[in-house]
Order: structure tokens, then C-alpha cells, then sequence
């Protein structure tokens, strides 16, 4: 046998060698990466799923005639409701769409400050609100597996809320707002222009939830609304003399403008146009407080498999 045999022999030898090494690590590469992604894909799964439940709770607001914009009047607080449905997109953060339904409600008799009793405007209000909110987990919540059971959470988001200010007279509710009882629509005050029925508003707020099991969660939130508009309660800048408001909106209009005369049973009273009336710096707030419960849409076999296997197993005895 020649050198030259020799050398390919021993070339073809070490190819070999070279092919099944690559092959061997090709395949602990393969069964390493195989078992990460097995041990990762239920997590990541999991991690990521959808959420829905029901809010019961109830409503406030500050405004106008909330002690004058500065302080919740416990008194007017109202029932509220909601759903939701939720995103979950890991341990920390959520995307939540929302529904809720609640009301308020103000009066200046609740007010502390007797110049404000005796503005003796009042107002209620429901209120549907459809909002879209970013929800942060602050010690991260994990349902599956029951791994991270409970975590304070905040929120916040955007959401459009429509309203509808009505005041009792004479024994009968009266939508206020197509009335214009601050000269909305008087050709001599074009600046007065009447107000939309819809504003946008800021949800925010704080929450806690627990999970009972795998699917189902409890909760408490409190949330506030900033909104965009002073007039929730129909009350936000001065007023217009009575008689020009008789003349331009009507009767109805000019009773529900200035109401301070209902007190004493007289006539109307008309004060010079551009009175305050209400506190234009502050647009209204409203508060919802509730308690949650929701489901986990989850693949409760899979889960109920993770549990069992947690469990200590052993002979009977």
C-alpha cells in the first residue's frame, strides 16, 4: 500500500468521524431544543389567553354640584354595571375593552356653603361608557396552574362616554341639555353654542384581583374618569338674564336656568347675564367602584393534568 492510500484511507477515516460527531450533536442540539420548546409552548399558550366577566358596583361624580367641583358627596352615589372582555398578554400586562353603565346625580340642598343651597340647581344623569384600557400587573398573576394567584393591578385608558342631564320639575324628569339653560343657541351669545351629549374621558385607576381557580378570578377596582366636558350636571359657565332666555329658549328653559326662587315660592329671579353660575376652570370627573369576577378561557384539561401532576404520589398503606 502506497503513501498515497494511506493518506485517503486515513482522510476517509476522520470524514466519518467528522460526520457521525456532527450527527450526535445535531441530535442533543435537537432533543435540547425540543425539550425547551415543549416545556415553553404550554407557558407561552397559557400566558396569552382571553379573558370575560361582570362588574357590580357603584357610581359618583365631581362637578358643579358636587359641593362645587371640589369633594364626592357620598349621598349621590348610584348603582353602576359593566362587562368586559381582556387580553391577557403575559404575567404583567393585559388590553381590556370595556362596557359599563352607571349614573349620577348632584344637588346643591347636600352642599355645605349656603350660597351654593340657595343656587338650588340639582341633576341626574346615567351614563354609557365604552373604553379601551391598558391593565398593569404589578407582582405579575398567572392563573394557569394557579402559579400566581393574586397581584394590585393599575389601569389606564381612553373611552367615550355618552350622557344625558335631566332635572325634576313640577314632578317630572326634563332633559336638560335641548333646552339651553346657559343661552345655548341665542343669536346675540354665538359663542354659547350647545354641548355634545358625548365627551371623551381618561379612565384610571387601581385594582385587586385573585384567582380562585385556574378559570375563575375575583376583584375590586376604583377607578376615576377625567372627562372633556364641564357639563355632566348641565351646569358650567354664567348665566342669562331671565327675561332674554324666556324670550330666546322658552319658558321651560328660563325656569330651569335659575331656579333660586323655587326656595322662597316667589317669582323667577333674574340676575344680570354673566352671573356665575357654575365653575367653568374644572371639567366634571366621575368615579366607578366595583367588584369584578371574570372567567379564564384556558384549557382546563391540560391544567387539571398540571395539577395532578404536582401532586405526591405513593403506595397505600
Amino acid at each position: 500500500m502506497t503513501l498515497f492510500h494511506i493518506t485517503n484511507v486515513i482522510r476517509s477515516t476522520l470524514q466519518k468521524f467528522d460526520l457521525i460527531f456532527a450527527q450526535i450533536l445535531n441530535k442533543e442540539i435537537m432533543k435540547r431544543f425540543l425539550f425547551v420548546f415543549l416545556t415553553l409552548l404550554p407557558l407561552s399558550i397559557f400566558a396569552q389567553h382571553f379573558e370575560a366577566g361582570i362588574m357590580v358596583g357603584a357610581s359618583n361624580y365631581i362637578g358643579d354640584l358636587a359641593r362645587n367641583s371640589r369633594k364626592v358627596y357620598v349621598k349621590e352615589t348610584r348603582p353602576a354595571f359593566g362587562a368586559f372582555g381582556k387580553y391577557n398578554v403575559n404575567d404583567y400586562v393585559a388590553v381590556r375593552l370595556s362596557g359599563n353603565y352607571a349614573s349620577i346625580a348632584g344637588a346643591d340642598e347636600n352642599a355645605d356653603d349656603e350660597q351654593i343651597v340657595s343656587r338650588n340647581l340639582s341633576f341626574k344623569s346615567t351614563l354609557l361608557e365604552f373604553g379601551i384600557s391598558g391593565e398593569f400587573n404589578l407582582s405579575g398573576y398567572q392563573p394557569y396552574g394557579l402559579s400566581k394567584v393574586f397581584s394590585p393591578y393599575l389601569f389606564v385608558g381612553l373611552a367615550a362616554t355618552m350622557f344625558n342631564p335631566k332635572a325634576k320639575y313640577n314632578d317630572e324628569w326634563v332633559a336638560l341639555q335641548p333646552l339651553g339653560t346657559e343661552g345655548q343657541g341665542l343669536s346675540q351669545y354665538p359663542e354659547r353654542q350647545a354641548y355634545s351629549k358625548t365627551t371623551l374621558s381618561i379612565p384610571f385607576g387601581i385594582g385587586f384581583k385573585y384567582a380562585l381557580t385556574d378559570q375563575l378570578n375575583l376583584g375590586i377596582e376604583l377607578g376615576a374618569r377625567r372627562t372633556f366636558s364641564d357639563y355632566l350636571d348641565d351646569v358650567s359657565g354664567t348665566y342669562v338674564e331671565y327675561s332674554e332666555l324666556l324670550a330666546g329658549n322658552g319658558e321651560l328653559a328660563a325656569a330651569l336656568g335659575n331656579r333660586t326662587g323655587e326656595l322662597s315660592g316667589g317669582d323667577p329671579i333674574s340676575v344680570p347675564t354673566g352671573t356665575v353660575r357654575g365653575d367653568d376652570a374644572r371639567n366634571d370627573w366621575y368615579f366607578i367602584f366595583g367588584v369584578t369576577a371574570s372567567y379564564n378561557f384556558l384549557d382546563n384539561g391540560l391544567m387539571g393534568s398540571r395539577r395532578r401532576s404536582k401532586r405526591k404520589v405513593g403506595c397505600k398503606t
